[in-house]
């Protein structure tokens, strides 16, 4: 008998092999490809056979060919930011992003451009901006969706009510059928393909009857569009193929219409006591023209918004030929609408704060106030605008009769509903009730003349119930409309037409059900690493290909600056598995053991995480929270356990071991001189695991502990006099040892501003703990050994979580926890000058020892050093500088600190000018390590170095991190200073006195 597995392999083998032959771009079969393509936005997953990136409209057409010989079906992909599931498939995968992504041309006199289906629409925004020209529909992707998505789906965005759906704005498409046909759908019957026009004339009466109309329905997705082909609709081939999710034809090229942008935009932000009483007044706003109608509730918006008081808002966006215009129709919304409170925004980056809010809800709803999980799968059903107010109530009594939890927001002028709902998707009863309430729900819709789908499409999610919206006729009219493009079902089978069950295919039904044994303990997902995994629902924030989309999450402790962080590899290679979403998609895989099969040995995971810089921007910039940096050292902790590392995870992870020795020895010159011996210093970077093409940091003459033990203070300790409140001073590895002109300008200022500055204790005392933290007694001890006393340093753990040392780094922080018992009794705040090292200790030390109260004490008391003076020293007034300042926020500043300190203080300072976002592409190990130089340059290049290049001699160059500084000294040779040392350098310039070699307090790398 022979083997059905070896049967599959051979037909694989010969589909890729055929593929290979026949097509010029990449075609790859491998695990991580496939993994990367199993899931989009949705709930569903299927896993296909291979993927394919065409070059141009002949390698479409010669893909067809092969998978139609081989009777494997073809599935067109995007961004993969589909809600619905028709983004996924078993067959083969055509990756449209790589290459068949270009804007053809822009014509602003027609206005009109050509696009490839893998254009990101805001590219094309960008290319029509400068003509005052702009596409018309936006949805809240439009950083990373494409042209092809948006036109396969109908999509839609929040300024619909001015400029209509994606049908709305095409005008002629090249498309290729499954039976590789070359079509130009448009007006007039252009482009249909044969049998089209005949199967329309014998059904003109059930298209004039059984499809709502547009003007009552605005947000009409769901099916396929044949009522555009009715001869009073203009027989529209182009727009009835919006819509169709991929089942009709491939789409290679699309002539698109542009509209007139306004030239300023204000924003009126109207509150209402809840969400009912805001979609009733949305569709009495459509008359005064607005731009967007979007509303939300309270459930959805994190505190400290910036809202004005409400239980719900409407967004609605006024245009006009100046500010005073747009405002001016601004406030006549304002009067007209009946509102407990409202807010006129026309400040461009005050309403772009404000946006992110609502852009972001597709990923913030994913998780409810007490962290529950929540899910798509009725993301946007739309109704006709006046009776959204009466269907929201009947929806909200929906979900309580079945007891879930859902968040409606969405595009309110056009009666068309996002939620994420609480569905229980991992037992057999939750999925029951999932297929209960979606029945349920789609009756209730209809009930309000709605439509399933208002902008994401139906793919597999809604498919399936099209009967009881359209009826068995004219379901079957769409089965005999796919059976005339695509006689073949060669195109992405099962969506729209004989759909598989809204309840197969899941994507959690294959993750384990027990909780895997990890090292970190996720309070945020209840101690579950799948739980953290599923964070990621695809909304592919992290595929933008600039760091300005902003915070993905509004808190109101960590500040929302202008520029994000998140994925400088992504930005940097353009490759999705160096996305946030790719990497966590082969997570996904590697705990279903399907396609990735050798769980935490996985060489595939492994790779892709190679190139996470562990910078944590995801964490603030995913609108879900996805912390890729504790993944991938949770999964380097289980890769590399019981074997040998890479030689980097020993030279740099064990980095304060090294540096404390060289320390004691006082080698440093000896080392430095060496350093500067070329075959020497290969050598070392060779054996190490260091990139040739770095330099070796030169390390301290005189590290800083050893020159504050020296100060000559009346108790001999180096304690401060200052008669203010008790700060200890955090000695990370990088300022003790590497920077400690950062710590001596720290020490300076905040002395200056009346603290008394402490370290911490070098010694655990076993017999008796020391004082108070705050008297003298306190700062005695600290410098002084008893005899049950044992001597040690403190330190984060930083450069042993991030590569995945976890084992280590429980033994050192729990040594360092045992340290700084007498200072957490005191309660003293902890002031930490590198920023990796505060969030370290700030969100991994308790997440790494959840197990120990000590660490989330610990983590309580950490502050910046902006921070504490901000606190501790209110009243305190910088020396002003009065310069421009360039720099890098850190991206664990913005990740995990939040900066509102760091501006408020550069503010008073005088130092004015905004730093960049992004990433300066060293972050701590990464850039070091071999392999790592050109991803490393890239992302210091897209805005750090042109900044700084462009900076003017008087310009101050800010780097808080060590890493940021040692990247500006050796990509651009200039020197970027701590704003401590910046701070101090005033003082001393306003003191009058002349520093000495060992107080020079602006100097970044000791020589």
């Amino acid at each position: 008998m022979t083997d059905l597995g070896e049967v599959r392999a051979g037909l694989e083998a010969g589909l890729e092999a055929g593929l290979r032959a026949a097509v010029r771009g990449e075609v790859a079969f491998d695990a991580t490809a496939r993994a990367l393509t199993t899931m989009d936005a949705s709930n569903y997953r299927r896993v296909p056979l291979g993927v394919v990136a065409p070059r141009d409209a002949d390698d479409v057409a010669a893909a067809l060919s092969v998978c139609r010989e081989h009777g494997v079906p073809v599935v067109a992909r995007g961004g993969g930011t589909s809600i619905a599931g028709q983004a996924t498939g078993t067959g083969v995968v055509l990756d449209f992003t790589r290459h068949m992504n270009r804007l053809v041309s822009l014509d602003p006199e027609a206005r009109q451009a050509v696009v490839q289906p893998g254009l990101v629409l805001d590219r094309l925004q960008e290319a029509a901006a400068p003509h005052g020209l702009r596409f018309g529909p936006d949805p809240s992707t439009h950083s990373r969706c494409t042209l092809g998505g948006m036109i396969g789906n109908n999509s839609c965005g929040s300024h619909s009510v001015a400029w209509g759906t994606t049908a709305d704005s095409v005008q002629e498409l090249s498309v290729i059928s499954g039976r590789g046909d070359l079509l130009r759908p448009g007006r007039d019957w252009a482009g249909a393909p044969e049998g089209l026009r005949a199967l329309v004339d014998g059904e003109l009466a059930r298209l004039r009857t059984d499809f709502p109309s547009l003007s009552r329905l605005p947000r009409r997705i769901s099916g396929y569009a044949l009522d555009a082909l009715l001869p009073e609709n203009g027989a529209d081939v182009a727009r009835s193929f919006c819509g169709s999710e991929g089942t009709l034809g491939v789409l290679t090229e699309a002539v698109v219409r542009l509209v007139q942008a306004p030239r300023a935009r204000a924003l009126a932000v109207l509150a209402y006591a809840d969400e009912s009483a805001a979609a009733e007044a949305a569709a009495g706003l459509l008359p005064y023209r607005p731009l967007t109608v979007e509303g939300m509730a309270a459930d959805l918006v994190r505190e400290g918004a910036g809202l004005p008081r409400g239980g719900a808002w409407l967004f609605v966006e006024t245009g006009g030929d100046s500010p005073a215009e747009a405002r001016a129709r601004a406030a006549t919304v304002v009067r007209a609408a009946d509102v407990v409170d409202a807010l006129v925004v026309a400040d461009p980056a005050a309403q772009r704060t404000l946006w992110r809010i609502r852009e972001d809800a597709s990923g913030t709803a994913t998780r409810m106030p007490d962290g529950a999980e929540a899910w798509p799968g009725w993301e946007d059903c739309a109704v006709p605008p006046p009776r959204l107010g009466a269907y929201l109530r009947d929806f909200r009594a929906l979900l309580s009769a079945h007891g879930l939890r859902g968040t409606p927001y969405g595009h309110f002028g056009d009666g068309c509903i996002h939620v994420r709902i609480d569905f229980d998707l991992m037992s057999d009863a939750g999925v029951a009730r999932f297929r209960r309430f979606s029945e349920e729900l789609a009756d209730l819709v209809v009930s309000h003349g709605g439509s399933l789908s208002g902008e994401h499409g139906d793919g597999q999610a809604r498919a399936e119930l099209l009967p009881r919206m359209y009826g068995q006729e004219a379901v079957r009219l769409f089965e005999r409309a796919k059976g005339v493009w695509d006689p073949d079902d060669l195109l992405n089978p099962g969506m729209l037409v004989r759909p598989a069950p809204l309840d197969s295919n899941l994507r959690f039904a294959v993750l384990p059900r027990k909780p895997v044994d990890v090292a970190f303990g996720y309070p945020e997902d209840g101690g579950d690493f799948s739980a953290a995994v599923r964070r990621c629902v695809g909304v592919a924030k992290c595929r933008t290909t600039t760091a300005g989309s902003g915070s993905g999450r509004v808190s109101g402790s960590v500040a929302a600056p202008a520029s994000g962080v998140m994925c400088p590899s992504f930005r940097a290679t353009g490759e999705e598995e160096h996305s946030t979403r790719g990497r966590a998609r082969l997570l996904h895989e590697m705990l279903a053991g399907e396609v990735v099969t050798d769980g935490w040995r996985s060489t595939e995971v492994r790779d892709a995480l190679d190139l996470c810089l562990s910078c944590k921007g995801c964490r603030s910039d995913c609108p879900v929270g996805v912390d890729m940096a504790t993944y991938k050292a949770e999964f380097l902790h289980h890769h590399y356990a019981g074997r040998r590392r890479p030689a980097a995870h020993y030279t740099m992870g064990w980095l304060p071991v090294w540096l404390r020795t060289v320390a004691r020895l006082r080698a440093a010159r000896l080392l430095n001189s060496l350093a500067t011996v070329g075959p020497l210093a290969r050598l070392a970077k060779r054996l190490g695991g260091i990139a040739g093409e770095r330099e070796i940091p030169r390390l301290a003459r005189e590290p800083f502990s050893r020159w504050w033990a020296r100060r000559r203070v009346p108790d001999g300790t180096g304690a401060g006099t200052g008669a203010g409140p008790v700060v200890i001073l955090w000695p990370d590895t990088f300022t003790e040892y590497l920077s400690p002109s950062v710590g001596r300008a720290a020490v300076r200022v905040l002395e200056e501003a009346g603290l008394t500055v402490a370290l911490p204790p070098t010694a655990h005392w076993a017999r008796a703990r020391i004082g108070d933290g705050r008297s003298r007694t306190l700062q005695g001890a600290m410098g002084q050994l008893g005899p049950l006393a044992r001597r040690n340093r403190v330190c984060c753990g930083l450069t042993y979580i991030s590569t995945g040392q976890l084992d280590r780094a429980r033994t050192v922080l729990r040594r360092t926890l045992d340290l700084m018992e007498p200072v957490l009794d005191s309660g003293a705040p902890i002031v930490v000058l590198e920023p990796s090292c505060a969030a370290t200790l700030r969100t991994d030390v308790p997440e790494l020892l959840h197990d120990d109260p000590r660490a989330v004490q610990l983590a309580a008391n950490v502050r910046t050093f902006a921070e504490t003076l901000a606190q501790q020293a209110p009243h305190w007034t910088p020396p002003v500088l009065n310069r421009p300042a360039v720099g890098q926020t850190h991206c664990h500043q913005h990740a995990v600190l939040g900066d509102t300190a760091e501006r408020r203080l550069r503010e008073a300072a005088g130092l004015t000018g905004e730093l960049s976002g992004g990433c300066c592409g060293l972050a701590g190990n990464f850039g070091f390590e071999q392999g790592h130089y050109d991803v490393s340059k890239a992302c210091a290049e897209e805005q750090l170095l042109p900044a700084v290049r462009a900076a003017t001699k008087d310009t101050v160059i800010l780097a808080d991190g060590f890493s940021c500084r040692t990247q500006l000294e050796q990509l651009a040779g200039r020197q970027g200073r701590h704003l401590a040392e910046v701070l101090a350098g005033a003082l001393e310039e306003r003191a009058g006195r002349t520093r000495g070699p060992d107080e020079d307090l602006g100097e970044g790398l000791e020589r």
